[in-house]
């Protein structure tokens, strides 16, 4: 994943009081921010493997303001935070790279929402990161 690549170096030149600061009234900061990439990553790494395995597959929903309540990402140190995001992502870049054709179709259901494929979680993960990604790098 390229966007790995260009980004670690930008995300690692802010400073830590600067990941800290909070735009707003419920707004999560840079780090909760980060942390937030780092659980969808999580989340969407069950599913990317699981739905290969299992074929059509049902999902939990995914709680964000609960997972980042509970993992205190405001409280973790910005330098580690990037570092898991990166390796994550590019194990992930690793994953999704060895997936074979027959495995895009498959369906999946997340949270009891509409039947998605695979390969619709696979693309609206980058879009989700690269979404994420502005909001942290502005």
């Amino acid at each position: 994943m390229q966007v790995v690549e260009e980004t670690e170096t930008r995300l690692s030149a802010i400073t830590e009081p600067e990941t800290m600061t909070r735009s707003g009234a419920g707004k999560w900061s840079r780090k909760e921010v980060l942390g937030h990439l780092i659980d969808s990553a999580s989340n969407n790494h069950q599913r990317f493997v699981r739905a290969q395995l299992d074929g059509a597959l049902n999902f939990p929903g995914y709680q964000q303001d609960g997972w980042n309540r509970a993992q205190q990402y405001q409280s973790e140190p910005w330098a580690n935070l990037v570092r898991l995001w990166a390796s994550y992502n590019r194990h992930l870049a690793h994953v999704i790279a060895a997936m074979p054709d027959d495995a895009g179709p498959r369906i999946c259901v997340i949270g009891g929402g509409s039947p998605v494929t695979l390969e619709f979680l696979v693309t609206d993960y980058v879009v989700h990161l690269e979404h994420h990604l502005e909001q942290i790098l502005e």
